[in-house]
């Protein structure tokens, strides 16, 4: 069981990895279309991931409560979409394609804030990992092994992008290859630290398994709305965002009914 958590935690950090490696074979930066597509196919999976992976099997867990199943889903998907809130205002960072950068004044670099973006969006998806493997782990019926594992995948999957995405407009700005990948690698080692603490949250106090799990699936929301669909929808109007979108979010949604 321990050596399946373990490869399920890493799995989503190999996708990072991997897609930040496209800095060596591929010579020159992904054009705005290839980003708007990219963008919108990490948005449909989490989104997918938020309610078929955490939210749907929050409330099952609730089911004893009869008409107030809902309330530990609610709850704790209103406090992720506050947490990342917080977050946002906390940590300095700078989106792709934006010359502002948002949260606290800070002499940080760009290439940094850069990560930092990347960064912040990846702690719910790290938390995601973590809570649906302790829901595995502790022998909860309606979270299989088969389901944890669809998560990790999916999430990988989404991560190879974001990798590439992070990695490629680095070296384009000059920067050597050994240090975007090393960057584009950076900005997912959060994911696996944020799982090992999600599930030892969850190990120490099993009741609250529902609230967390739709707690890291507001927080994925939070990032869906407020920063990959307005990324994927920028001026020139293009649907290709939305389309992809669509194609993560039936890909997920594929993996978790099938294998869970």
């Amino acid at each position: 069981m321990y050596a399946d958590i373990f490869r399920g935690i890493l799995i989503p950090f190999l996708g990072t990895a991997l897609g930040a490696a496209c800095v060596f074979f591929m010579k020159r930066t992904l054009s705005t279309g290839i980003q708007r597509a990219l963008t919108g196919f990490a948005a449909g999976i989490m989104t997918a991931a938020s309610v078929w992976s955490l939210l749907i099997p929050a409330m099952e867990q609730s089911a004893d409560m009869g008409k107030l199943a809902f309330l530990p889903a609610v709850i704790g998907f209103l406090v992720g979409i506050l947490f990342l809130l917080g977050l946002d205002h906390l940590i300095p960072h700078l989106h792709m394609n934006s010359s502002e950068a948002e949260g606290p004044k800070s002499k940080l670099k760009k290439t940094t804030m850069l990560v930092l973006a990347v960064t912040l969006h990846n702690i719910p998806e790290g938390m995601a990992v973590g809570v649906v493997y302790a829901g595995w782990a502790s022998g909860n019926v309606s979270i299989t092994a088969a389901a944890a594992m669809a998560l990790s995948i999916g999430i990988a999957i989404q991560n190879f992008p974001e990798g590439a995405i992070i990695s490629m407009p680095l070296r384009a700005e000059g920067m050597g290859k050994g240090k975007a990948f090393l960057y584009g690698t950076l900005s997912g080692v959060v994911e696996p630290i944020g799982a090992i603490l999600t599930i030892l949250a969850a190990g120490l106090v099993l009741p609250i398994l529902p609230y967390l799990l739709s707690f890291a699936a507001g927080a994925m929301i939070y990032v869906v709305v407020e920063e990959l669909i307005p990324e994927m929808s920028e001026a020139p109007h293009s649907n290709v965002g939305t389309i992809f979108f669509a194609v993560g979010f039936a890909l997920m949604m594929t993996l978790d009914v099938a294998l869970g």
